[in-house]
């Protein structure tokens, strides 16, 4: 496991080690590690950073990697002798914009990128750089998993997190509509669950992950919120065009929420009849919702936040304006 301490890396790890498997962990340090795994230290943006990992043999590896591809390049070629198959967790965002229309496949366009880069401003294209670096390397035994939303415990962006601290403070909440907007989602768990299902399976290729379009929807993400925590919250449904005409920003102030048009089915549009032929299955929404308030609850009600993407969620301030009422 390339990473292995933080949101999915750390679900990935801790589904093997739950079935028995032998992990080993390979990361900086700064997190410790799940129970039950070897542990390996080395930084991949360090020239001499891979050093731990130039012995060694291993059945699978799973990269979780969203930096400058030329780290998965490095690290890909180091094991291709030495390793059986290589999962890279890659994401929906390699799919060019606009994609065709939903429900758009494994098959659509993707964006241009480069195994040899060295920096990751463009998110898209550092992932496809990835894809490409491990395909490069391992060829047929490169699994690319490209994951849409991630949601789940361990969540280190602060999306679903936001939501359960916002409605947990209760009164009157912005929801943004409309209630019956389909979401596209993938629990961390099954996306750890499916990836360690694959490797053993032999399977290698592109495969689109997230739930199936209409799985859940803002309706039933946001009421799953309110059950969870508890709260004396009351969800006040705001049309798409008041929230937008209040200047607010889809997916950074109000997040996983995309109002409807060309985003929102780039975003939510993918097929992913794939993934489910191949064993994909997905826990209903509320279970989702109700264990990463548990897990928030375990830390005192704080997430941790990944220091290189920017925090999300709207102001009281902008909130109290759109619903008419004073801070």
């Amino acid at each position: 496991m390339l990473g292995g301490t933080e949101f999915v890396g750390r679900a990935v790890a801790e589904a093997a080690v739950a079935r028995g498997w032998q992990v080993t962990v390979f990361h900086r340090g700064k997190h410790a590690a799940p129970e039950g795994v070897t542990t390996l230290h080395g930084d991949r943006g360090d020239a001499a950073g891979l050093a731990a990992l130039e012995e060694g043999e291993w059945d699978a590896v799973v990269d979780t990697w969203s930096g400058a591809p030329a780290a998965v390049r490095d690290t890909a070629r180091l094991l291709a002798g030495r390793v059986g198959r290589y999962a890279y967790v890659s994401s929906c965002s390699v799919y060019a914009f606009p994609p065709p229309p939903p429900p758009y496949g494994e098959q659509a366009p993707v964006v241009t990128g480069s195994p040899d880069a060295t920096d990751a401003e463009d998110y898209a294209q550092a992932k496809r750089g990835g894809e490409l670096a491990a395909i490069e390397a391992f060829g047929e035994r490169a699994l690319l998993v490209r994951a849409g939303l991630i949601l789940g415990p361990y969540e280190n962006i602060g999306r679903l997190p936001w939501w359960l601290g916002r409605i947990a403070r209760g009164g009157p909440v912005l929801a943004p509509g409309p209630r019956e907007l389909a979401l596209q989602y993938i629990d961390v768990r099954d996306l750890a669950v499916w990836t360690l299902d694959a490797l053993e399976a032999g399977l290698g290729g592109a495969y689109s992950m997230v739930c199936e379009a209409g799985h859940a929807t803002m309706g039933e993400f946001l009421e799953s919120c309110v059950t969870a925590t508890g709260a004396d919250a009351e969800l006040r449904w705001t049309a798409p065009e008041d929230v937008l005409a209040a200047g607010i920003e889809p997916w950074s102030e109000l997040p996983v929420w995309l109002p409807p048009g060309e985003w929102r089915d780039a975003f939510f549009g993918a097929d992913v009849s794939k993934a489910l032929a191949a064993g994909l299955r997905c826990r209903p929404i509320g279970e989702t919702v109700t264990d990463t308030w548990a897990w928030l609850q375990s830390l005192g009600g704080v997430a941790p936040q990944r220091p290189d993407r920017p925090a999300v969620g709207l102001s009281a301030e902008k909130e109290a304006a759109v619903l008419g009422r004073a801070v």
